[in-house]
């Protein structure tokens, strides 16, 4: 155990502050400090050393050299066992420091609010929330973890305060090598976001990450497996009742939220494996739910729903029907939550409004692929119409519905929609004729009429076989990306059988 005697405190953060200072003032510490947090210990009412004062130089620079100096570092960093620091320290008059609380300028928040104002230029104003000093005395104590104390974020505040009163002012080595670990997470984390700013232009020049924020999971896709979470859930969700999300919530979570941001009008879905078995767009959003549940109500059972209406009572007692395992709405009425929240283990989750990060990745072999979140929407407009037989405006309004489902279906993957509803759909096929016949055998099994209705495709057909099972089926237009060296085999089927097709130029593959 060592004893603090000497703390250097600079932070920009100085809520939850005063209960540190009161607890290092009862064992008699030594204050240096610099600026506004000087102030704000001699508000408390206690003497502190400027930094000023032991370094015999001002503040320089506008305030961009303060800590910068033999003597605050050589104070950090002395060994205390080690006989030649000693001699040095006491040669050069420099007093040992045996605690530093510091924290960073608020580059990250600065950067938020900064472009979404001006579009992300570079600008003095972020420059100059780049840390070096603060960056600087966190890692020395961290370094020096042996003899030295390191406070490097607020939330760290209270839990010290208590350490010391409960131990007379004295630190564990494993403490302080605790602390040390929390801290270069911190500079680390701090050096990650400054390199995405200035590379923001060319983001896949190198591969950097860094989440300060994570929870175990109960396990991971397996009960055998770990499974942890980075990120911040609460910055996207209020998680109004049950358990704790899984590692396979997240993953069905986050391809529910994908899916939804497609859709303007009230419109539900149903998703189960990341797989959407139900979607559907209505005047309200009990009909949107009637409607998506009705495409496949034996695989929505322990799926997860989403929707992108408040949820009213009048959906809250059907959707309470049905055993289900999240439910995300970007609101719900207290009665309608009163309904839902009498099960304690059904997620409820309110979504805020937040921005999708503009690529996505995936650990494979030894490293890590990257690429751009798809966010490619079709337009009516940019739709080409290759048979003589042009698609209708009803039949258009399905055909973007469609290409819009299947965009977010593993592939191989077919979609048949009629009237803003997901009849049925094939993915995750080895071959796209299997997953078309898995899509037809499902819309029959759940008492569905394909006749008038379109079809889906994420990929081009190689073969006119996928339309000519569609057309025999009652499909009447189709949308595809088109590309294929037989493209018009295709064509010349439609053609001869009365069916509109339309070609994107997109393909929207989900591997």
């Amino acid at each position: 155990m060592k004893t603090i005697k000497s703390a250097l405190i600079s932070v920009y953060y100085k809520d939850g502050l005063d209960v540190l200072i009161h607890a290092l003032a009862k064992q008699n510490v030594t204050f240096y400090s610099t600026g506004g947090t000087q102030t704000f210990i001699e508000g408390l009412g206690y003497s502190v050393t400027p930094v000023e004062e032991l370094t015999a130089y001002p503040s320089i620079l506008s305030g961009r050299v303060k800590t910068l100096h033999p003597k605050v570092f050589g104070g950090i960093l002395a060994r205390r066992e080690n006989q030649e620091d000693l001699t040095q320290l006491k040669q050069y008059q420099i007093p040992e420091i045996d605690l530093v609380v510091v924290d960073l300028y608020p580059f990250e928040e600065t950067v938020k609010n900064y472009t979404s104002l001006f579009e992300g230029e570079i600008t003095s104003e972020i420059i100059e929330k780049i840390d070096i000093g603060g960056i600087s005395l966190i890692r020395a104590a961290a370094k020096n973890f042996n003899d030295t104390v390191i406070i490097a974020q607020k939330s760290q505040y209270a839990d010290l305060a208590e350490f010391l009163e409960t131990n007379q002012g004295q630190t564990s080595l494993e403490l302080r090598q605790q602390l040390a670990m929390q801290a270069f997470a911190v500079t680390s984390h701090y050096d990650t976001l400054i390199h995405h700013y200035f590379s923001r232009q060319t983001p896949f020049a190198t591969f950097k990450q860094s989440y300060l924020s994570g929870e175990m999971l109960r396990y991971g896709e397996n009960p055998h497996q770990q499974g942890f979470f980075y990120g911040n859930i609460g910055e996207v969700f209020d998680i109004l009742n049950g358990k704790q999300l899984s590692y396979n919530n997240l993953v069905d979570v986050d391809a529910a939220v994908h899916l939804m941001a497609e859709f303007k009008a009230p419109s539900f879905a149903v998703l189960k494996h990341t797989n959407a078995c139900g979607v559907a767009t209505r005047k309200t959003g009990l009909e949107a739910w009637n409607a998506a549940l009705a495409a496949d109500p034996v695989s929505a059972f322990g799926g997860v729903l989403i929707t992108n209406v408040t949820l009213d009572v009048a959906t809250a007692q059907e959707i309470d029907k049905l055993f289900f395992e999240v439910l995300i709405a970007p609101d719900f009425d207290p009665q309608a939550l009163e309904i839902l929240t009498k099960k304690k283990n059904r997620i409820l989750l309110k979504q805020k409004l937040f921005s999708f990060p503009g690529y996505q990745f995936k650990s494979l072999l030894n490293g890590v692929i990257v690429q751009d979140f798809d966010v490619k929407s079709e337009a009516a407009a940019a739709l080409k119409t290759v048979t003589n037989l042009a698609p209708t405006e009803l039949q258009t309004a399905d055909l973007l519905f469609a290409n819009k489902i299947a965009k977010h279906l593993k592939s191989n993957t077919i979609v048949l929609v009629k009237g803003q509803q997901l009849l049925a759909m094939g993915c995750g096929q080895t071959s796209r004729v299997d997953a078309l016949q898995q899509a037809i055998h499902k819309a029959s099994a759940f008492g569905f009429d394909l006749k008038g209705a379109v079809m889906a495709s994420d990929a081009f057909f190689p073969f006119p076989d996928c339309v000519e099972i569609a057309g025999k089926a009652g499909i009447s237009a189709v949308i595809q990306p088109g590309g294929s060296i037989r493209d018009q085999d295709s064509i010349d089927y439609c053609n001869a059988h009365a069916m509109a097709m339309v070609i994107t130029g997109i393909r929207h593959f989900k591997h």
